[in-house]
């Protein structure tokens, strides 16, 4: 059974930077794209940043485009989103996703119903 723990939230000021971590276990990592969603309340789940099974691909949601970097270690079963200057805007519950087992994700899709399994989430928050 596939579990995705995410870390690394907390509560920052405006500018600051964050580094998210989420890892898997139960499955082989290498196989799944990996992507990073968040909710704010009231809000509906949006797409971060996706990345395919080795890393060679990535895309970001507009709104992070320039501040945040995805990217994976599959030694370690681990796919990170590092966040800088961060804005009270980015505050949310940031959850990782699973796409996969696949040899042929070619491009990371922005679609949350690709994704086969989320973790349980880790809050940010970013003070003004």
């Amino acid at each position: 059974q596939m579990q995705l723990v995410e870390s690394g939230g907390g509560l920052v000021r405006t500018g600051d930077s964050l580094r998210l971590s989420c890892v898997m276990s139960g499955r082989t990592f290498s196989l799944y794209a990996m992507g990073w969603f968040r909710q704010a309340p009231g809000k509906e789940r949006e797409f971060v940043a996706a990345i395919t099974q080795r890393g060679g691909r990535t895309d970001y949601g507009d709104s992070v485009k320039g501040r945040f970097t995805i990217s994976r270690d599959n030694a370690k079963n681990t796919v990170y989103l590092q966040m800088n200057s961060l804005k009270p805007e980015d505050t949310a519950v940031y959850y990782c996703a699973a796409d996969g087992p696949s040899y042929s994700i070619n491009y990371p899709s922005s679609r949350p119903e690709d994704y086969d399994y989320f973790g349980r989430g880790t809050q940010v928050t970013v003070s003004s």
